[in-house]
């Protein structure tokens, strides 16, 4: 179950409580109540787990990018040197390693704007599913409130 489908269970159990006359109470089940609660605490922490882990995701694709780009550039800087030995070759290496440290520096721009867009886009999928699960667990309680006025008012 997840949490919302629990606190949905919550609720029904404060709905079947047994009304105390003349009290605006209820009885409810101390061990059924606890055992919601505690399967609520469990999955909680789960969604905060998800949120943490995608951080580091995406600091660890982030990275990765930037290893790639830097081995990109000394792989390009490696072939420069390397053809030094003639004016013609010079020439060419010139341009060609040019031409690798901008597809090097595209490539990770392209790499790094991709992590930041996914990882932007799992944060605010649990960033929903936190914000909605609170905004119902704040239902359950004016509910419970209603419900503890609407009794006490009988």
């Amino acid at each position: 179950m997840d949490a919302l489908e629990l606190l949905e269970e919550l609720e029904d159990i404060v709905d079947k409580g047994v009304a105390v006359p003349f009290s605006g109470r209820c009885l409810l089940d101390k061990d059924e109540l606890l055992e919601v609660l505690a399967e609520i605490k469990l999955k909680l922490p789960e969604d905060l787990k998800q949120a943490k882990w995608i951080k580091e995701e995406r600091e660890r694709i982030i990275a990765d990018a930037k290893t790639e780009a830097n081995n990109l550039i000394k792989t390009a800087n490696d072939q420069i040197i390397a053809m030094v030995d003639e004016n013609e070759i010079t020439k060419k290496a010139k341009v060609q390693a040019s031409e690798i440290v901008d597809a090097a520096n595209s490539q990770a721009f392209s790499t790094k704007t991709s992590s930041y867009e996914y990882a932007d886009y799992l944060l605010e999928n649990v960033e929903n599913v936190v914000v909605n699960t609170i905004k119902d667990l704040e239902q359950c309680i004016n509910i419970v409130k209603s419900n503890r006025a609407d009794m006490k008012k009988k």
